[in-house]
């Protein structure tokens, strides 16, 4: 168990890729916070689910990470019960689509919140704690749309493409504390996320749900297969290694061959 001791935290994490990276680097030992929202019956069998695995603690934060307050409230509170976070993992995110000319503005406020402005608040709070320990990671779900564009979704893309570039910057700035700064860009990934997007894609594009499957979701992956959130979780363990330390400010494609095109 290479992480005992370490604490991570996962936004986003109460299902999809956050709960599998939850679950990964629970098995290695670390304590985890999760985060998001859902059902409490099914958050705490997970959250029981994890400790039973790590042999250490898992702890539940049902902030609102699209308000800083409440940010700054999640950060302080894994401060108390941990002493800080070692491993900082910004996955949470929505979606929605539609054209730029109808897209509503509430809607490009909050997926910038979200999937952007979260990762910097988590960020800069956790970052004196990793100096303190001459050891950190900080590992972003970015994204295909990090690399490329998409039409109809032009509050995530951007968001996305933000996220790659605040990520450089942390790992420019962290390169001598030993803390790495990284993005892990999937393609499509089969998670509550992408299966809610179906519908408005429907709409947007005039499809049927088989027609978004096969001719949008997939059209762009060679491998015309799904992504896999184990698969995700298993490069974020990776990255959490000694053997990762010199991999910092990059950009890992999961996207089936997708930005290779």
């Amino acid at each position: 168990m290479f992480l005992s001791g370490k604490t991570a935290l996962i936004t986003g994490s109460t299902s999809g890729i956050g709960l599998a990276y939850a679950k990964a680097l629970a098995v290695e030992g670390a304590n985890i916070v999760i985060n998001g929202f859902g059902d409490p019956d099914a958050i705490e069998t997970e959250r029981k689910g994890l400790e039973a695995a790590s042999g250490a603690k898992a702890t539940y934060s049902g902030h609102d990470l699209s308000k800083p307050d409440q940010i700054e409230a999640m950060m302080k509170e894994a401060a108390e019960a941990f002493g800080g976070v070692d491993i900082l993992i910004n996955n949470a995110g929505v979606q929605h689509v539609a054209p730029v000319e109808e897209f509503p503005v509430e809607k490009w406020d909050l997926i910038i919140a979200l999937n952007l402005n979260a990762a910097f608040h988590t960020s800069r709070l956790a970052i004196p704690y990793m100096k303190s320990k001459n050891w950190g990671r900080i590992i972003q779900t970015a994204s295909a749309h990090s690399l490329t564009a998409s039409p109809f979704k032009s509050a995530y893309v951007t968001a996305k493409h933000g996220l790659a570039g605040l990520t450089k910057t942390l790992a420019l700035e962290l390169a001598t504390h030993g803390i790495t700064a990284n993005c892990i860009s999937p393609g499509y990934v089969w998670t509550p996320l992408v299966e809610k997007q179906i519908p408005d894609t429907m709409k947007a594009r005039n499809m049927t749900k088989e027609q978004v499957m096969n001719d949008v979701l997939l059209a762009g992956q060679p491998t015309k297969q799904f992504v896999t959130a184990e698969q995700v979780a298993a490069m974020a363990l990776y990255l959490c290694r000694d053997e990762a330390a010199q991999i910092t400010g990059a950009n890992m494609s999961i996207d089936g061959g997708w930005t290779a095109q």
